[in-house]
């Protein structure tokens, strides 16, 4: 006797060898023995043969009418030997009635299972829409077909040339747009995004990397919503000052200028003039919303993305030729030995005479001309004394440093600024710590300082950038972190570090003038009438998307900058390059600041020259290939530039380092002031 069951959700045929009670023991075609259960044996025949049958059956089930199958099936619960009588005509042979088996169980939309061998037919509406549903799903496998014949023949199909971005970013993978981009992609072996840049949905992988960033931090679009323009209060004094600024030739959003005024006691007071949008911003208004969103500028070589509108920046930078509010520290010091005899805080509109520039200056500025008084510069005596003061704060920090128990600051390496002009790339270099960066740094870390103290003092919280040791003991890694309350900042040698000095860019800075102009105008009273109160949840919220904002907007400029060092090898039609041993296996060029491993290096001293010969470069995958052509001796001292032991490891596990705003240098104060934390590279300006 032979069986037809149903094991396991399958259907097997089998001859009996044996039966005990309800137990059977078969043997299948294959020579495999199971033991079966009665209820679960469909059929009971003696001929033809299992495999026989097997086929028999599945022929029969492939010609089945599923329709008129349907059609002759009663509305009530049945059992397919009951419907084989009335499709068939008669009582159904064994091959017929397994065959209908077959035929049931594989129209799962015609007829629902009830049990072992009992189904019932399904509802009109249910079995019209199923069917649909599977005539949708087949013209979609057409259509998607067609997409992925065109995205091979290196054509977009219209239906993607909206949706690029979210196909490359965050795909929606049950749409056939990104099941025919994953099955091109798969056929072509290659990836999504060299796929686009093939067929024309990215223009170049400049605008790849730009896209993502885009699409991950504004998806809403980069630009402002039209805003009033707010105006100061009216009735701020005018200050008897002519103020200058020092920045780049690129920098628009000009934060600090300075001031100096010689006394009839001997005496000199120096002015620090930061823009003061915080006169006309208040907490929570239109422009707010807007600063809070973005909470910092995005630098990247040759661009940027502004916090504030440009009309809101324009209004309040310090501008040459401009009469400026700001909010301005005057510290009035005794030239003898440059100490601090007494500072003071006011909101003010302040003249701007000049904007100074780097880019004109720095051959004209520099330590010999400053010590001999060679040459022939704007504000030549201001900053020669501005200079003598910054030496003397330089070196107060670096007592205080070696309180902390930390090493010197290294004033010997290299930063390197990025100009870009219709797609072409200008590295330069440019030694930190030059007399304008100092100046700048020294005075924008005073005022931050100072305003720091002056806000914990009048018991008002502010945001502040503290740096002590790590957890895990000594050899932990200094940390960095973002307060509501003053701490130490180890790394720069300061006992509060609270960035105030660049409003116009960082959101946190706006909140700190808020707070301190509110110190400025009502004194003790401040803590009742500051928009940020202590433990105030608003101000944590701040804190805790600063963070992760400016994360964000950090990696995106080290991923354009390293974009931009790759476009250079190509302007530069670079065969071979010099580089210098970082550790390890990690190496940078010389010329451009770009950090490569490369594999199987012989083990060479940190500083170590080498000599590379480029094989290829990925702008895509912003990767370089080299081979190692000769190492030469050490570098010298002077050129083992902006990397430390500590970032050449976090290179060499891949993790990324802090950089500070290299495409717009605005204000050494943004750059600068970050020089001398450790674990923070004030990157490329």
């Amino acid at each position: 006797m032979n069986v037809f069951f149903e094991e396991s959700g399958d259907f097997k045929v089998g001859s009996v060898l044996s039966q005990a009670g309800e137990a059977y023991q078969v043997e299948m075609a294959s020579g495999k023995r199971s033991k079966v259960k009665a209820k679960d044996i469909l059929l009971q025949y003696e001929k033809p043969a299992p495999a026989e049958l097997m086929e028999q059956a599945k022929a029969i089930a492939a010609d089945v009418d599923l329709e008129f199958l349907w059609e002759v099936a009663g509305e009530d619960e049945f059992g397919f030997a009951e419907l084989g009588e009335e499709y068939f005509g008669h009582a159904p042979l064994p091959k017929e009635a397994a065959g209908l088996i077959l035929a049931l169980h594989n129209a799962p939309i015609y007829f629902y299972k009830k049990g072992r061998g009992r189904y019932k037919k399904a509802p009109e509406q249910s079995l019209r829409a199923a069917l649909a549903g599977i005539e949708k799903k087949k013209q979609q496998a057409v259509i998607q077909a067609q997409y992925v014949e065109e995205l091979k023949a290196g054509t977009l199909p219209a239906s993607m040339q909206n949706i690029v971005q979210q196909l490359l970013y965050k795909p929606d993978k049950n749409t056939i747009e990104f099941k025919a981009l994953d099955a091109a992609c798969s056929e072509l072996h290659q990836s999504p995004q060299r796929l686009m840049l093939a067929v024309g949905g990215v223009a170049s992988p400049k605008d790849l990397h730009m896209n993502k960033f885009l699409f991950e931090n504004f998806p809403k679009g980069a630009g402002f919503p039209d805003v009033a323009v707010p105006t100061p209060p009216a009735g701020l004094p005018l200050a008897a000052v002519e103020a200058f600024s020092i920045d780049d030739v690129t920098t628009t959003e000009i934060d600090d200028a300075f001031s100096v005024v010689h006394l009839d006691d001997g005496k000199v007071r120096v002015g620090i003039h930061i823009a003061a949008p915080g006169l006309g911003i208040r907490p929570d208004d239109a422009i707010d919303k807007i600063a809070r969103g973005r909470m910092s500028t995005v630098y990247m070589p040759g661009d940027k993305i502004t916090m504030l509108p440009d009309a809101v920046v324009e209004a309040f930078t310090l501008a040459e030729g401009k009469t400026c509010p700001a909010l301005s520290l005057y510290a009035t010091l005794d030239p003898a030995d440059w100490s601090v005899l007494s500072t003071e805080t006011r909101a003010e509109l302040v003249p701007i005479a000049n904007n100074l520039r780097h880019n004109d200056l720095d051959d004209l500025v520099n330590e010999e001309t400053l010590a001999s008084g060679a040459g022939d510069y704007p504000r030549k005596a201001e900053l020669g004394l501005l200079w003598q003061w910054a030496l003397n704060l330089e070196a107060g920090r670096m007592k205080k440093r070696e309180a902390f128990g930390l090493k010197p600051e290294q004033n010997n390496r290299v930063d390197f600024n990025f100009y870009v002009e219709n797609d072409v790339v200008t590295i330069t270099r440019r030694k930190r710590g030059a007399p304008l960066d100092k100046i700048v740094a020294e005075l924008m870390i005073f005022a931050n300082s100072t305003w720091g103290k002056y806000m914990h003092d009048h018991g008002v919280p502010g945001i502040y950038r503290s740096q002590g040791q790590g957890v895990g003991g000594w050899a932990a890694k200094m940390q960095v972190r973002m307060l509501t309350q003053a701490a130490p900042h180890q790394g720069l040698g300061v006992d509060q570090y609270a960035w105030s000095t660049s409003p116009l860019r960082r959101y946190t800075d706006l909140v700190n003038q808020w707070q301190i102009l509110a110190v400025a105008e009502k004194g003790v009273a401040a803590p009742f009438v500051a928009p940020f109160k202590h433990k105030d949840a608003n101000l944590f919220a701040i804190v805790s998307a600063f963070d992760a904002a400016y994360s964000a907007y950090n990696d995106f400029q080290s991923t354009m900058e390293r974009y931009w060092c790759l476009r250079w090898l190509g302007q530069e039609n670079a065969k071979q390059v010099d580089a210098v041993v970082l550790k390890d296996e990690v190496l940078r060029l010389t010329d451009i600041p770009l950090v490569i491993r490369l594999p199987g290096m012989p083990s060479a001293p940190r500083g170590a020259h080498a000599k590379l010969d480029v094989l290829r470069w990925d702008e895509v995958d912003l990767d370089l290939e080299a081979r190692l052509l000769e190492v030469v001796a050490p570098a010298a001292a002077e050129e083992l530039d902006f990397e430390e032991e500590e970032e050449t490891a976090a290179v060499a596990q891949g993790d990324d380092t802090v950089a500070v705003e290299p495409a717009d240098p605005a204000a050494a104060a943004g750059v600068q002031e970050e020089v001398a934390e450790q674990g923070e590279a004030p990157a490329q300006s």
